[in-house]
């Protein structure tokens, strides 16, 4: 039985995509639309190839709307970590912005050469292994097919197993008869997803020639290194405003279970004919969900926090990641991983509210007019604006400098305790041999607000 996170909450649903892409004015529409029907939080699971500039975006231009009316939106970081860093395409600090991790349950699947011989590969493959054994294709010469196995030759492939030399969604290769495939793939193969036809893809290619083999069902095994976050998940730093760190948290988005239109092909090509009530799908958008329903979770506990502090006590109360796993470290995963029962009861909050964010705006050298595109309203900015997005009373610190460079920054934090009213809180640093970091206070007795200096 799947259970979502809060399993009494209640869905509204607005469409904002069609066949042609997700359009600005539909984007707008549906925040509208969430924000006069009364959500608590809104859930995003879109996003651009890049990140846009704040008055140029719809997301972010809606999520403000939504911020000011108390409703936080969550949304997804993007896919295109692979590209490297400063690829995360959600980037307001007003929003609160997921990165994909894996979880212990990997899937994968194995191609079996006739000689006993097992090559390991990634893709979730339905199809039932069969006994027979179906003679490889490369083409005579040892040279791949054309890139992606889209256009082949129906006599050459029909009945065998085409070995391709790069990754391809299969659509061309179930046209043309084959039996399966064997994709080469460079990336690294940390997550899996499904082919109209028993496919896998595999980071290198070894044998004899002209052998023959047979693809065999998908697997599950257990990952010990989870949560791990995914290669394809965006990565920071935020190019909009590099003094701002995103994504903000990670959450399970590899491989994750979900329900599934039986309308729709488990593969996304028209000729699969399989209708499934779920799938397995892998994403920031996967991920997002995750952190929407863990804020939602929240917020039936706390009906009258902010946006900024549900935030905040997600991000505060993270479980740490590995960073000898992560080359990119908190560029990839923020925070650390998402930990809804631990957020409960955070101690102290980052708080936040749309005067603070315009302020951000104005220290940032936006104008007036930019500004009231993104807040709606004839917000301004008021005397001399001399500081910057460091400034803002946000839960991480990030401060942009350039290779090599000695740097001092300074950051004033307001935190405000929303535990017992006795309890007492101790600062621990923790940080790299090259950095130095003095806090003050490092001791607060609780009660109310306190302004701290982290330098």
């Amino acid at each position: 039985m799947a259970r979502g996170a809060v399993p009494s909450a209640r869905l509204a649903v607005y469409k904002v995509c069609w066949p042609a892409g997700c359009a600005s004015e539909d984007l707008l529409a549906a925040f509208d639309h969430a924000i006069a029907d009364g959500v608590d939080i809104i859930s995003i699971s879109i996003g651009s190839k890049r990140a846009s500039d704040y008055f140029e975006d719809p997301i972010a231009i809606g999520a403000f709307h939504a911020m000011k009316k108390g409703i936080l939106t969550s949304a997804s970081g993007g896919n295109e970590g692979r590209n490297g860093r400063g690829t995360v395409s959600n980037v307001a600090p007003w929003m609160l912005v997921s990165a994909a991790s894996s979880i212990d349950r990997r899937i994968i699947d194995t191609v079996v050469i006739e000689d006993g011989r097992t090559i390991v590969g990634a893709s979730i493959n339905t199809f039932p292994t069969q006994k027979k054994f179906y003679p490889f294709i490369y083409f005579g010469n040892g040279t791949f097919p054309p890139r992606g196995c889209t256009q082949l030759d129906k006599n050459l492939v029909k009945g065998k197993i085409v070995l391709c030399g790069s990754p391809s969604n299969g659509s061309g290769l179930l046209l043309a008869g084959a039996e399966g495939a064997v994709m080469l793939d460079k990336r690294i193969l940390d997550s899996s997803s499904s082919f109209p036809l028993p496919a896998l893809l595999v980071g290198y290619s070894e044998g004899k020639r002209n052998p023959v083999a047979n693809i065999h069902k998908s697997i599950t095994l257990f990952d010990s290194k989870a949560p791990v976050v995914a290669s394809f998940s965006s990565r920071g730093p935020n190019m909009i405003t590099p003094n701002i760190l995103k994504p903000d948290i990670s959450a399970p988005g590899v491989e994750i279970l979900a329900a599934w239109s039986p309308k729709a092909s488990m593969s996304n090509y028209p000729n699969d004919t399989r209708s499934v009530m779920y799938n397995i799908i892998s994403g920031t958008s996967m991920a997002c969900p995750h952190v929407s329903g863990a804020a939602a979770f929240l917020k039936s506990f706390h009906p009258k926090w902010s946006p900024a502090a549900i935030m905040s006590a997600l991000m505060t109360t993270t479980t740490p990641m590995n960073p000898s796993l992560h080359q990119d470290a908190e560029l990839a995963y923020g925070a650390g991983q998402l930990n809804p029962i631990k957020a409960l009861d955070p101690g102290l909050v980052y708080d936040a509210a749309e005067k603070d964010y315009v302020q951000m705006l104005c220290d940032e050298g936006y104008n007036v007019s930019t500004i009231r595109l993104i807040t709606g309203d004839n917000s301004s900015c008021s005397g001399d604006s001399i500081g910057s997005a460091s400034d803002l009373n946000y839960p991480s610190m990030a401060l942009y400098v350039k290779p090599d460079e000695q740097v001092k920054g300074k950051f004033s934090r307001i935190v405000t305790n929303v535990g017992d009213a006795n309890s007492t809180y101790t600062a621990v640093i923790k940080t790299d041999p090259n950095i130095k970091v003095s806090l003050s206070p490092k001791i607060h007795d609780a009660g109310g607000s306190i302004v701290i200096d982290v330098v």
